[in-house]
Formats: C-alpha cells, structure tokens, sequence
C-alpha cells in the first residue's frame, strides 16, 4: 500500500517529505480551500521535492486552464478531481495531457483511478468503507488516522491519502507524518 500526504504548502513540509519519503505528495489547487496554493508556489517547492516522490495536483470545480497550465509547467505527476467534474471534463483534459487521472467519488470510464473519500474533503472526517468497489485501484482518505491502517489494509487500496491527521495546528507535523508513513510500511 502506497502513501500519499496531501496539502504540502510549506519549505518546511517537503523538507519532511524529502526525508520521509512518501509515494505520493498532493498540492492543493482547488479553490477557497485551507491548503491551497499557487501555480508559481507549487512550482517552487517542487523545485525543492525529491524526484522520486511524486506530484499529485488536487483540483475541484477548476477551470481546465488551470489544470493545464499547472500541466504545462511540469509541476505534477498526476491528476486528482475533486468535484463533480463530467466524463466530458475529463475528455477536454485528456487532449492536451496523458497523466493519469484520480477520480474521487465515482468511477468514470476514462479516469485510471478512483479516490474514496468524504464528500466534504480536508476536515478529517470518515465515510462508509462499506462503499468502496474495488474494481479499479483505489486510493482511500477522509479522516484517516494512524489508528485506523490495520482495518484499511484488509481493504487492499492502492494507495493511503492522509492531510489534516498527520497536521498540529494546521500544519504538517514531522512526527506524525514519520509515525504514519512507518505504520503503513510495516
């Protein structure tokens, strides 16, 4: 099971990411949310990030020219969709890239991932697992905490996605990132 930590936002947090090393980190572009960032912001701590890990851009509702220029600019690895973006959403992105596609919530024929999570994104709540299809490879968020990576590995995702329970504060917290990530490699 891979790990990704979302809402890098600080020198600080790729500092930890650099040393920690989880599979994934996610930049927050989707509007009006805590950890969003810039275009030019993500592009300088990505300058910063080790080249092994790799970039999630989370968007949601955005306007498709934000997706390709953050495309453009090299910042990201991989797509994650946020809202309720349509098959055709997905169709206008995929003519100017080929990253792969996260798609939270539903399983769209043109996505190459589906991301369970709680519909109201980043507060650190749960939803029903009792959901997830396992027929495309997932990744799982929405409040998940240390305590709680035993019960998602017998749900065989792809990948764990964490934020707000590996924060103090607000912020990405050293420890708890480290204490998460050697949870789900052990």
């Amino acid at each position: 099971m891979l790990v990704k930590i979302c809402g890098l936002r600080r020198n600080e947090d790729i500092e930890y990411a650099n040393i920690l090393k989880p599979d994934f980190i996610g930049f927050v572009f989707a509007l009006n949310k805590v950890r969003t960032i810039t275009p030019s912001k993500a592009e300088e701590l990505k300058d910063k990030l080790d080249s092994n890990i790799k970039v999630v851009g989370v968007f949601r509702n955005n306007d498709i020219s934000l997706i390709e220029e953050v495309v453009k600019l090299g910042i990201i690895d991989y797509i994650q969709l946020h809202g309720d973006e349509s098959d055709e959403y997905i169709l206008e992105i995929k003519k100017f890239t080929n990253l792969p596609i996260i798609n939270a919530y539903r399983d769209s024929k043109y996505c190459d991932y589906v991301l369970y999570d709680n519909i109201d994104p980043g507060k650190g709540m749960k939803f029903d697992w009792n959901i997830i299809n396992g027929d495309k490879k997932f990744f799982i968020a929405g409040g998940i905490n240390i305590d709680d990576i035993d019960n998602i590995k017998k749900l065989n995702p792809y990948c764990v996605d964490v934020s707000s329970s590996v924060e103090t504060n607000g912020y990405k917290d050293y420890n708890k990132m480290k204490e998460f990530i050697e949870r789900v490699r052990k």
